[in-house]
């Protein structure tokens, strides 16, 4: 499915690729992307279902995790970094692990761990709606029933990975999140204790945390390949 996306920081600058959460939409990153564009070629897109992107006939994290596949196809990037929150986490460790050639660093923020979680069924609130809600009811089963195999599958991430956490007041259990960073080779949690919106709650000691992870070790996590330049779509 093509992506809608906007497109910020130096077209030659290493890439980095946002993806927002279950019901929100590329907008989620506002209060970031300024001060990473200063460093990386930042590509947000909305996601299936979600702001410009639209309705989609099906939903489900393969699928999201295949649209972000074909988004670094048709953009040409090699093998940025990927920063995903809640449900873009999912769709970007699903990628990794599946074509851990197409990504340099990975960045987990607040993701549905690989275990049966207990979410409620959601109800459609009133009014208009900037995602579709099929998307939501869709998603939200699968989270509480992921793929049997999600969590092996990450011990195929080969790229640095840090899973950040929200703290007690996540609805999702931060222990489940800290095996998530166990199993992947090399992988690190961290705990940003002001619940799911970690990037919109402390987006500042969000940013130095990405940045710092990223500049790190001495690893080469800069975010390769982009080929040109693109406009939003």
């Amino acid at each position: 499915m093509k992506l809608a996306f906007r497109e910020y920081g130096r077209p030659d600058a290493p890439a980095m690729v946002l993806l927002h959460g279950l019901t929100s939409d590329r907008t989620s990153f506002d209060g970031i992307v300024g001060v990473l564009a200063e460093r990386w070629r930042v590509l947000v897109p909305d996601q299936r279902g979600h702001g410009e992107t639209g309705a989609a006939d099906e939903y489900s994290f393969e699928l999201l995790a295949a649209d972000l596949g074909g988004f670094l196809d048709e953009h040409r990037l090699e093998a940025p970094v990927l920063v995903g929150h809640s449900m873009g986490a999912v769709a970007a460790y699903l990628h990794a692990a599946r074509r851990p050639e197409r990504v340099s660093a990975l960045v987990l923020v607040e993701s549905p761990p690989p275990f049966p979680q207990q979410r409620p069924t959601p109800e459609r609130p009133d009014g208009a709606l900037g995602y579709d809600w099929r998307a939501r009811v869709d998603l939200v089963g699968q989270v509480n029933a992921p793929g049997s195999g999600w969590f092996e599958e990450l011990k195929a991430v080969r790229v640095p990975t840090l899973v950040v956490g929200g703290g007690s007041t996540s609805p999702f259990p931060q222990e489940q999140m800290r095996a998530m960073a166990d199993q992947v080779p090399g992988g690190r949690f961290h705990e940003i204790a002001v619940g799911h919106g970690v990037h919109r709650e402390a987006p500042a000691a969000f940013v130095t945390l990405l940045t710092e992870f990223l500049g790190g070790d001495d690893r080469e996590v800069a975010g390769r390949g982009d080929v040109g330049g693109g406009e939003a779509g």
